[in-house]
């Protein structure tokens, strides 16, 4: 994951610390929010995420129930980013992903998870 940390570390103009936990977060939740079979094919383009994804995944997690994708953003918040700033960690994750995994397997998973889309 370093070439995502490096990327958003020098394209949103956070710290390299601060952009692995923001990377952290966000696969942390995309494990516990999406479908299983999504999220391994995520996984299969980039194996080096497994090494953040801490969560069992399944829902209920840190990020499960109602909360979801307010909950990923809050903790984003809490981890000392700016709402435009979680904007372009998230445009920049997803950019990552896309070129790594294929623009329909990111499609695919952001649209499996209920609200996920607005932000992505």
């Amino acid at each position: 994951m370093d070439e995502l940390t490096d990327r958003i570390s020098a394209n949103v103009g956070i710290d390299r610390e601060l952009a692995e936990k923001a990377v952290s977060i966000i696969l942390n939740f995309l494990n516990e929010a999406a479908p299983a079979d999504k999220m391994a094919k995520l996984l299969e383009s980039l194996p080096e995420a497994r090494e953040v994804i801490t969560s069992e995944g399944g829902g209920g997690g840190m990020f499960g129930g109602m909360m979801g994708v307010m909950g990923a953003m809050s903790a984003l918040s809490d981890a000392g980013l700016g709402t435009g700033q979680i904007q372009s960690v998230t445009r920049e994750t997803v950019g990552y992903a896309k070129e790594k995994a294929g623009a329909e397997t990111v499609d695919d998973l952001i649209a499996s998870i209920p609200g996920l889309s607005q932000f992505a």
